[in-house]
């Protein structure tokens, strides 16, 4: 299968997530991000203990494996999110921008 002539545009869900968003989407914010990231630690972990218990007490390999997997794929799940804010920067500093080295020198540029 070619990719040749498909637009690079994310197609998974609101298109908030992926390596490419459409124009309009906005991501999440930083504190949604962290709401997300500990639900699914939680339930992947609850997951993980109850296939465990399948797998080692119960003795049934099968659902024990599926919990598993799933445990694992429900503590990956907001990974994929881009956070709101956390665009790359590009280029220098802004005029009248302060960087740590600045603020770590006094102000004075001594670098040039």
């Amino acid at each position: 299968m070619s990719k040749q002539g498909k637009e690079p545009t994310a197609q998974r869900f609101g298109g908030e997530f992926g390596p490419y968003r459409k124009p309009g989407t906005q991501g999440v914010s930083l504190s949604t991000f962290k709401t997300l990231v500990w639900t699914s630690n939680i339930g992947g972990l609850v997951l993980l203990v109850i296939s465990l218990e399948l797998l080692f007490v119960a003795q049934q390999f099968g659902w024990g494996l599926l919990l598993l997997v799933l445990g694992v794929g429900v503590a990956l799940f907001p990974s994929n999110y881009e956070i709101r804010g956390m665009e790359d920067d590009e280029g220098e500093p802004s005029p009248g921008e302060e960087t740590l080295y600045d603020a770590a020198n006094g102000g004075e540029d001594e670098r040039a």
